[in-house]
């Protein structure tokens, strides 16, 4: 008799959204859960995303600053952990408003609170099955430069300046118009 080994398939961060699925405008954070800013910025994002519903999309990044805040990292993976059960953005929430108690036993209470199903949620964490997963976000992270958190980033382009509700929309507003400029453009002919 054969054992058939399960194969977990994992929703990476790069493909976490909230926010309009087809949208022209992507907000992306680098950002940690043990940060002051990045909870302030995550207020600022929830009036952006209330805002331009329906005209934005947002994907946070993990880029925990483990030497600083050593239980970011955890938080990371439990944030991972729960977009496989499509609860991202309640654990993302819990997470910033519980950033004073993110040991690995507290995660799994609040994981329940987001309604995170998974039976295996605390074993994950423990093991670190989603760390590569936030490997992953810190290289990217590194790769684009980013060396203080929270740093955004509007279609693939770095926001400069302080992540204020002003700031982004100015940003948001300009790589809308942008983009309508682009499906409104009338299509050149080519001369053979």
């Amino acid at each position: 008799m054969a054992f058939k080994k399960d194969e977990l398939i994992i929703i990476p961060p790069s493909e976490i959204f909230v926010g309009e699925k087809n949208a022209s405008v992507t907000l992306m954070e680098f950002g940690e859960y043990e940060n002051d800013d990045c909870a302030k910025a995550n207020e600022v994002v929830k009036q952006l995303l209330e805002e331009y519903e329906g005209k934005i999309r947002f994907n946070f990044r993990h880029f925990p600053q483990t030497l600083v805040h050593q239980r970011s990292l955890k938080a990371s993976e439990a944030a991972v952990a729960a977009a496989q059960d499509g609860k991202f953005w309640e654990m993302h929430n819990i997470l910033f408003a519980n950033r004073r108690t993110l040991g690995v036993t507290s995660l799994k209470l609040l994981s329940k609170d987001a309604g995170v199903k998974r039976k295996n949620f605390l074993d994950d964490l423990v093991n670190g099955t989603f760390g590569w997963q936030v490997q992953d976000d810190i290289r990217e992270a590194r790769d684009n430069g980013v060396k203080q958190l929270p740093a955004f980033f509007v279609n693939g382009e770095p926001v400069t300046g302080k992540p204020t509700y002003e700031n982004l929309r100015k940003e948001i507003d300009a790589a809308l118009r942008k983009s309508k400029k682009k499906t409104t453009a009338k299509p050149v002919k080519q001369r053979a």
